[in-house]
């Protein structure tokens, strides 16, 4: 009896699962271009490189959702200053993604906390996966140019999830210039190889400080550290973005994104690196949507 009840349990969890299945492939066919930020380190800006990508992508005109996977350490909500939370959706046991603009809409794991922002999300590796397959099969997506997804450092749970879960996703990989940056990276290129996921480029971020009194630049991080990692690896340099105190501000007070609007050399730097992004997905030539 008890191997019944087993087998009865065991069957009927494989056809939630494959049901599933062909719930997130038919999601994913309505995004055209999807984009894993990730690093092998933690603290290189990668959570606020892939809150700008996705703002100035939706600037542009193009439709952007961002995707937090960070379901430990969630940054994205808070860089954006968001607030509210999910909506239910038309399509029943669906939800519509939080959105930040009229073409910008944001799924989190802190959007689902309530009031208290500061639980510690403690979960074991079945439970991530579960959470990260449920942002892209229960939520009611719309018709997508790009999905950016912030993955939390290192090759764990979470990326290899999304490496699984969406094959066609290719890799922006952060590092900053240091040696002890660039030997976690090492790995995160090693393991994108590994699962066989296309690398879009690297960005050097805190690549240097400009001095706010006579304009000479300041390698806090050392020099050239991701750049010719990108020419060693034979991966394209995406850019390398100055490390301004500025953006630090704008993304302490959740307003992370006004930072795009700018003239800062960051913002022309980071806008370059856009450029960069946009022609190397190549699935999209002019915005759809109407730039808000």
């Amino acid at each position: 009896m008890e191997i019944e009840e087993h087998c009865s349990h065991q069957g009927s969890h494989d056809d939630k699962h494959v049901m599933q299945d062909i719930e997130i492939k038919e999601r994913l066919s309505h995004i055209k271009n999807k984009i894993l930020v990730l690093s092998g380190k933690g603290g290189v800006g990668k959570s606020s490189i892939a809150a700008y990508l996705a703002v100035s992508l939706a600037k542009r005109g193009y439709r952007v959702g961002l995707m937090d996977v960070d379901l430990h350490g969630p940054s994205i909500p808070r860089l954006l200053g968001l607030k509210g939370g999910l909506l239910p959706s038309t399509m029943q046991g669906k939800a519509i993604p939080v959105p930040f603009m009229s073409n910008l809409h944001v799924i989190s794991i802190e959007t689902l906390m309530g009031e208290n922002k500061d639980v510690a999300t403690i979960w074991r590796g079945p439970i991530k996966i579960g959470v990260i397959r449920q942002f892209i099969s229960d939520i009611d997506w719309p018709d997508l140019d790009y999905l950016v997804i912030d993955s939390p450092p290192g090759t764990g749970d979470e990326p290899l999830t999304v490496a699984q879960t969406i094959p066609d996703a290719k890799a922006l990989v952060v590092t900053t210039p240091q040696e002890i940056s660039l030997a976690d990276v090492r790995k995160s290129i090693n393991f994108c190889r590994i699962v066989k996921m296309e690398i879009l480029g690297i960005v050097e971020n805190m690549s240097g400080l400009l001095c706010p009194h006579c304009g000479k630049e300041i390698q806090l991080f050392g020099a050239r550290g991701g750049e010719l990692l990108a020419l060693r690896e034979n991966i394209t340099l995406l850019g390398k973005l100055p490390l301004d105190p500025e953006v630090v501000r704008q993304g302490d007070a959740g307003r992370a994104t006004g930072i795009l609007g700018a003239e800062l050399p960051f913002t022309r730097a980071f806008e370059a690196l856009v450029d960069q992004v946009i022609k190397r997905m190549g699935k999209v030539d002019e915005p759809v949507a109407q730039a808000p």
